[in-house]
């Protein structure tokens, strides 16, 4: 497995047998890796905010992604808390 592209095969994977265990161990895995992200430094935490930026730009250009009205997406967000 080498490459992007191998990789996010792994990721697949491993998200779809994370997503078959027990809710509890689920949360407790969840609160591990983002305590794991607490660490970063500020110039860790900007390169990946880039490269997401990036993605997200590049979905948009080539018609993967969609735009959302602010408006909406905030509505949404306040409908599930």
């Amino acid at each position: 497995m080498g490459g992007e592209g191998g990789r996010f095969m792994l990721i697949d994977e491993l998200e779809s047998e994370i997503l078959k265990l027990d809710p509890e161990v689920r949360a407790k895995l969840a609160a591990a890796l983002l305590r794991s992200l607490e660490d970063l430094t500020d110039a860790e935490n900007e390169r990946l905010w880039v490269k997401e930026a990036e993605r997200r730009h590049n979905e948009l250009m080539t018609g993967a992604g969609k735009e959302r009205p602010a408006d909406d997406v905030l509505r949404d967000i306040r409908s599930r808390i």
